[in-house]
């Protein structure tokens, strides 16, 4: 605040001495009044300007997002040429508002004013389609680069990760090792890629881990961020406490990484004592702190803990809450039995209910055999998602615990009309080796591997051997009791 009264002290002083519309003086003070976060300001100093050069213009596309368009068509009726720094900009807020249209335009304007070829424009436009989810032209930008840097490959690894391509993110990282030294954003790219992945090997994430030990970056916060986000999307809660420990400056990000892991693993407690010392050390929670908190004391069925931590949310921290958190509120409500709450709630939600939230009331339904309000639910989510065969399972395992059998060949027959099947449920073994990439996935009865008659036998010999040890525990326990009363007898 101090900085913002010194420059509105300055920006006085310049008008006194008749320097109020001078284009540098002006640059500088849009750039000080965007800084501090008072937009009003710089657009009023803007339009106040006689004379714009490309700086005007590119610091106010900059910072005026809403109205990125229109300025930059402005800046040309002006006769004001763009740069490279204009079209970085301009292409940044296409990108965040999801302006296809608009982003292939800029993209032509780009190759018409040979800007294409300057690297970070090249960056912003790999960035861009990744968003846009044309990955594949993400790609062809990038090889076409006459210089591929550290930013062009982390964009590209980042691009491949945030649309689901986790295996082609991870192979593009080993192809990136051979060419450039990665840093802290090149390892949080692929980590972020292993924590999403299903089939590519933890074996890998810890490689990358070792890795950054010895490049001295494992405490980097964005690192320790994205290592603690991995162990505990795939299971190891260990590493991801080991990792928080070590980590010397905890951001917001590192809390809630932490709370989050807990959270996936239902530890209520842990999640609670967590968020109760990251709000001690003054760090403030965002609305996916609030969404793994609620998500925990839904699991619990801590009903009155998470309306407290709702309202605290919207109340103390000014966070709007989103269809997911409500969806957390309707689960919660449904899991003990609220189920006419639930269902209110729901319909209250900002844009009406999404799937998730009715696949969680209808299990819900389930669970507390409401038939009436699960064919409710049913029919909302066949309209959404007709192809799905979850909620048809669902319904039909209901009807089938009341003794509903009719309703049950209705439901299947349903299925078989709309030409809906029931999606084979996979698990994962990590048998992966030093040099192997993937997991093996495999279904019930599966046959596909070939050595599956040897594994199907391992498998019944595991299960033999746990019913001969729980059977000899039983033995031991009875042998105690007898052994105590001849003792004391």
């Amino acid at each position: 605040m101090r900085n913002l009264e010194l420059g509105k002290q300055i920006h006085g002083l310049a008008q006194k001495l008749g320097y109020g519309t001078h284009v540098a003086v002006c640059n500088v003070l849009i750039s000080t009044y965007s800084k501090c976060k008072v937009l009003r300001d710089a657009k009023a100093v803007f339009q106040e300007m006689n004379s714009r050069n490309v700086v005007s213009w590119t610091t106010m596309i900059s910072i005026d997002e809403e109205n990125v368009v229109s300025l930059f068509n402005a800046m040309r009726v002006d006769g004001v040429y763009p740069n490279d720094v204009t079209f970085i900009g301009l292409l940044h807020a296409i990108t965040k508002k999801n302006m296809v249209t608009e982003g292939l335009m800029v993209h032509g304007l780009c190759i018409k004013s040979c800007f294409s070829s300057e690297q970070n424009v090249s960056n912003s436009l790999i960035t861009m389609y990744a968003a846009f989810e044309s990955i594949q032209e993400s790609k062809k930008i990038f090889e076409e680069l006459n210089y591929r840097g550290a930013i062009s490959w982390n964009a590209l690894i980042s691009g491949y990760a945030q649309n689901g391509l986790c295996k082609e993110a991870f192979l593009i990282f080993l192809s990136s090792i051979q060419e450039i030294k990665p840093n802290q954003y090149t390892f949080g790219s692929v980590l972020n890629a292993i924590a999403a992945a299903e089939d590519i090997s933890l074996k890998h994430g810890q490689r990358c881990h070792s890795h950054l030990i010895k490049l001295g970056l494992s405490t980097d916060p964005f690192v320790a961020g994205a290592l603690l986000d991995m162990y505990g999307k795939r299971g190891n809660i260990i590493e991801s406490e080991r990792v928080f420990n070590d980590t010397p400056e905890k951001t917001q990000f590192s809390w809630t990484g932490m709370i989050s892991a807990y959270a996936r693993h239902g530890d209520y407690v842990s999640v609670m004592s967590v968020y109760e010392k990251m709000e001690t050390e003054g760090s403030s929670p965002d609305s996916i702190t609030f969404l793994s908190v609620l998500s925990a004391c839904c699991r619990k069925g801590m009903v009155d803990v998470g309306h407290k931590m709702f309202d605290s949310m919207v109340k103390n921290h000014s966070i709007e809450p989103t269809p997911e958190h409500y969806s957390i509120i309707v689960d919660m409500l449904g899991r003990v039995g609220r189920l006419d709450e639930a269902e209110e709630l729901m319909h209250q939600i900002p844009g009406g209910p999404g799937l998730s939230v009715l696949q969680s009331l209808l299990g819900s339904c389930r669970l507390h055999g409401n038939v009436e309000m699960a064919e409710r639910v049913l029919e909302s989510l066949i309209q959404m998602d007709p192809e799905s065969s979850g909620p048809y399972v669902l319904m039909a395992n209901l009807y089938a615990e009341k003794g509903m059998w009719e309703k049950v060949a209705e439901v299947r027959k349903r299925m078989r009309g709309r030409g809906v099947k029931k999606e084979v449920g996979f698990s994962w073994v990590d048998v992966a080796t030093v040099d192997s990439l993937h997991l093996h996935g495999f279904s019930s009865g599966d046959k596909s591997h070939p050595e599956s008659e040897t594994i199907c036998k391992m498998a019944e010999f595991l299960g033999l051997q746990m019913i001969f040890s729980k059977e000899s525990r039983v033995e031991e326990g009875d042998w105690y009791e007898e052994f105590e009363l001849m003792s004391h007898g």
